[in-house]
């Protein structure tokens, strides 16, 4: 086994355990840390896959942004974590049911049927690839950039659909500020048009007073 496989398989596992630990620890800071750990790991395996956008992409902005902000939110609120997971534990079977469903959706969809591999995943041994002759994509050059070759894509074969989803984008933005911005009679709001408009008369008042000695 080379150097290149067991750091595969090492962050491959830390990923699995650190997926479910955000889904059986009781701290939810604790799990919020454990999913940072999973996006790390998931973003190693996609250097080792040579997609270095989509692993910069995940680091900045799930880990960066997303989980930071979540953080925030869970500390701010003080959300009663207890009350919420009572009854965990009877809904265990269908998480496994579902789980397994998706597995095997997986396995259909992208399984060896797809990529050339005609044999069972069972019969898949260590000389299994080097007694086939499986041609393993040839590494990309030292000077090749899969981030410039993805917006070369999205801007000229994908430009319309990117725009159209830029559009969809910015509605639901419009939509979850409207939604957002209701007036409520029991919270206080300013109004930014009446405050540019106030004078000084209105807001300071000179009184002469007579010396005291």
């Amino acid at each position: 086994m080379s150097f290149v496989q067991v750091i595969f398989y090492l962050f491959a596992v830390m990923m699995l355990v650190a997926a479910l630990r955000v889904i059986t620890v009781r701290n939810p800071v604790h799990a919020a840390l454990f999913l940072v750990l999973t996006f790390i790991c998931t973003s190693v395996l996609w250097l080792m896959l040579e997609a270095e956008f989509l692993a910069i992409v995940l680091v900045l902005v799930y880990v960066g942004a997303v989980m930071v902000l979540f953080l925030f939110v869970v500390m701010l609120l003080n959300i009663n974590i207890e009350s919420l997971r009572e009854g965990f534990v009877q809904y265990v079977p269908v998480g496994i049911l579902i789980a397994l469903a998706l597995f095997v959706q997986m396995i259909i969809i992208v399984g060896p049927n797809h990529f050339g591999l005609q044999d069972s995943v069972l019969t898949i041994g260590p000389n299994y690839f080097a007694q086939k002759n499986f041609a393993y994509p040839a590494p990309a050059a030292a000077e090749y950039s899969n981030t410039e070759m993805l917006g070369r894509a999205i801007f000229t074969d994908y430009l319309y659909p990117f725009e159209i989803a830029a559009v969809i984008l910015l509605v639901a933005i419009i939509a979850a500020i409207s939604l957002a911005l209701r007036k409520r009679t029991d919270t206080k709001r300013q109004n930014p048009a009446q405050q540019i408009q106030v004078r000084k008369q209105d807001r300071l008042r000179i009184v002469k007073m007579e010396a005291e000695e």
